[in-house]
């Protein structure tokens, strides 16, 4: 925020003359005894005095005429004083200082207490930078006579500058005493209120210097200064309002005043993402845009802006801003990095390393940047670049908890949980509250034996009760209490594109009794395909309802439930990716139940219903659950093939000469069940009479030394033709 270069408190010389001519506060002194007698002048004036003639012509700015007649005057009588001094002001305005003075001199000769020719000098001096002869000047011309305004205004002035001079020079008390000796002289002189709020803003004394400033406007309201450096402490203060308030004054009586048009667009800029941050988002651009209009290459609106729009899902204008944002701010890392998300999320990877490089090379330990990048090297498989860059993250901000959560989920893709888990934990350690970590590491601890079940019932209780706090209940709801009415059951999930849950979702979707239920579908699909419009259309085709809540906040989203009236709400992801249960939390719905996309409990109290069967949770069961578990006969799944698929292929042992088994799943899952995997492979080759070979398809990742760790060998290719080289799945 810039403060407003100080006004030395120069305003505009004067001619100190009356309306007459004449020369206000004092008369030419006159000698004792007869006149002195006086020689006709040189020149004819037509019947008109030559000295009045000579002071209309100075009022004119005719200065050589005036100064011609000044000096014929006194060839014929030297001891004229108004003459004397209007030949010094003639001089004084024709730039002729030194001559000007000599002029006052004899003045003061022949009339040493005369203030106008005191004043006069003062002026001179000032001008030539002696500021303390004039101010000496004027305090003698307010001694000869006190009333003398234009005397009181000049030492105003002058004091005001002499305590300029002396505040930069470093005495600042001796400055401050000056303002206060200008403004005792001269009460209404306004620099000199605004030179002292200058100071005492300086010295954080802002309730003094508010006051300063109020008092600078009222004596000169056309002060944009003041009104301008008013607004700076307001806006320090975070009273936003009232410092757009006051640049609004401002510009009002200065519209091309820059400083305040920049200091406008910082004010706005702060307001905008103040009501963004308490929800009003329509408003936060509104202001975004607002700054830009006083200044319109105002880079951190601009980048403002990309972030608004990101968050609005309007991605393609949040990357125009982003680039415009970095156009007139080339040392803006963090558009970059923001660009490198985007890019990122639309799966364009090569654009998103791109990037965060950029980001890199202007501030090479920006953490965000470090992590990100490693983030990306780990989806692409890259696992060693990917550990470096956000190992590097950590060491430039130690305290920076996602770089732990994503260093978990890295440790998880490469099939170390033990190390995973540690990583989640120190996150957790930085940020209690870490959904990403918290989350992940309880989906962790399913891949590996913690020795009994109670370990994992009292993580995720623990971590159910943490989370319920974070979000309000509902404890009553507006649904009719008619028995005969439909009742109303919601489907809410992430998982309704080409994803391995959806094509669990899809036949309970499909084939609901729509006759009897209403069925609202909740989708937080973050990137929709061909299949979540398959859904869409089906679904509505039916008579249910779909609605899309991808981004917008989970509080909001249990508003919505509720207020839709939904009797029964089921969830369909627990603790993984995109899980929507803030909202679950927040129960919406009078019941609630979890199902098919998570294979323990959420830990949540809020949910009552587990949906599962008598193989996968057998009715002797020790493992405890948050949930009641409620067991569908025969399976709680019911798998849908893709329409993709093809045909069913020969079975490829009867080419190959062995059985082949596969596995899908990701590394974590084919480490840790390496040695279990391998024992029931050899059971069932009792019963088989053929060799062996085992293949697993690490599909994700170019990092196979996880695999050849186990002696199996990684195999890549589209997912069906890698399905037809296979005999048995392990699942």
């Amino acid at each position: 925020m810039a403060w407003t270069d100080e006004v030395n408190g120069n305003v505009d010389e004067r001619d100190f003359t009356g309306e007459n001519g004449s020369l206000e506060g004092g008369q030419p002194s006159t000698s004792s005894g007869s006149s002195p007698s006086i020689s006709p002048p040189k020149k004819i004036f037509q019947g008109k005095d030559p000295l009045s003639y000579a002071n209309i012509l100075r009022t004119r700015n005719k200065f050589v005429d005036a100064l011609d007649i000044y000096e014929s005057l006194l060839e014929t009588d030297s001891g004229n004083v108004e003459a004397h001094i209007g030949k010094g002001i003639c001089l004084q305005m024709q730039n002729m200082g030194r001559a000007a003075l000599d002029s006052f001199a004899e003045a003061i000769k022949l009339d040493p207490h005369n203030p106008c020719v005191l004043t006069h000098c003062g002026i001179i001096y000032k001008e030539e930078g002696r500021l303390m002869e004039a101010a000496e000047s004027y305090q003698k011309a307010l001694l000869a006579d006190p009333s003398y305004k234009p005397a009181a205004e000049c030492l105003g002035i002058v004091l005001t500058d002499l305590g300029t001079s002396l505040k930069l020079a470093g005495n600042t008390q001796e400055g401050i005493q000056k303002y206060h000796e200008a403004i005792k002289v001269d009460p209404h002189y306004a620099p000199a209120y605004y030179n002292l709020g200058v100071v005492y803003s300086e010295m954080m004394q802002y309730d003094v210097a508010l006051n300063c400033y109020e008092k600078a406007a009222l004596e000169r309201p056309m002060y944009a200064e003041a009104y301008c450096n008013m607004g700076v402490i307001y806006k320090n203060r975070g009273d936003l309002d009232s410092a757009i308030a006051c640049y609004e004054r401002c510009l009002a009586v200065s519209p091309n005043f820059e400083i305040a048009k920049n200091n406008m667009a910082i004010a706005l800029t702060d307001l905008g993402t103040k009501v963004k941050l308490e929800g009003d988002i329509n408003q936060g651009v509104a202001y975004y845009k607002k700054a830009l209009f006083y200044n319109w290459h105002y880079a951190d609106a601009m980048y403002n802006l990309g972030v608004a729009y990101g968050e609005m899902l309007k991605f393609e204008m949040a990357i125009v801003f982003y680039e415009l944002a970095f156009h007139f701010n080339p040392h803006c890392a963090e558009a970059c990095n923001n660009l490198g998300v985007i890019y990122k999320d639309r799966d364009n990877l090569d654009k998103a390393v791109e990037c965060y490089q950029m980001a890199l090379s202007i501030k090479p330990n920006f953490s965000q940047s470090l992590n990100n990048l490693g983030v990306v090297y780990t989806v692409q498989g890259k696992m060693d670049a990917a550990a470096s860059m956000i190992e590097k993250a950590i060491v430039a901000n130690p305290t920076y908890a996602e770089a732990y959560n994503n260093l978990g989920v890295l440790y998880r893709d490469a099939g170390d949980i033990s190390l995973a888990i540690e990583a989640y934990e120190k996150c957790l350690k930085i940020d209690p509250d870490s959904r990403n970590a918290g989350q992940n590491r309880l989906l962790a601890m399913n891949y590996i034996n913690e020795g009994t079940d109670d370990v994992l019932y009292e993580a995720h209780r623990e971590w159910g009760r943490r989370f319920m706090r974070l979000y309000p209940q509902y404890s009553s709801w507006d649904n009719p209490k008619d028995p005969e009415r439909q009742l109303i059951i919601g489907y809410v999930s992430p998982d309704y594109f080409t994803h391995s849950v959806s094509y669990f979702i899809e036949a309970p979707l499909i084939y609901h009794d729509f006759a009897n239920f209403k069925v609202v579908v909740y989708s937080a699909v973050v990137k929709a395909d061909a299949k979540t419009s398959r859904f869409k259309e089906r679904v509505l085709k039916k008579g249910g309802m779909w609605r899309d809540i991808y981004g917008i906040d989970e509080k909001k989203v249990a508003s919505i439930v509720r207020d839709d009236n939904v009797d029964i709400l089921v969830e369909l992801t627990g603790h993984t990716a995109n899980n929507k249960l803030g909202m679950m939390a927040c129960r919406p719905a009078p019941l609630q139940v979890t199902w098919i996309g998570y294979p323990n409990t959420t830990g949540l109290p809020s949910i009552d219903y587990r949906i599962t069967d008598a193989l996968a949770d057998p009715p002797e069961t020790k493992q405890k659950h948050v949930e009641e578990l409620v067991r569908l006969p025969h399976c709680f799944l019911c798998y849908t093939p893709s329409t993709e698929a093809g045909a069913v292929s020969p079975a490829p042992a009867l080419s190959n000469g062995f059985v082949t088994f596969g596995s899908f799943n990701n590394l974590a899952k084919v480490l840790i069940s390496s040695e279990v995997c391998s024992a029931s492979i050899m059971l069932i080759c009792n019963y088989v009479v053929m060799s062996l070979r085992i293949l697993f398809s690490l599909l994700l990742s170019d990092n196979t030394q996880g695999a050849k760790s186990l002696g199996k060998d990684p195999i890549r290719g589209s997912k069906f033709s890698t399905y037809r080289k296979m005999q048995a799945l392990l699942l």
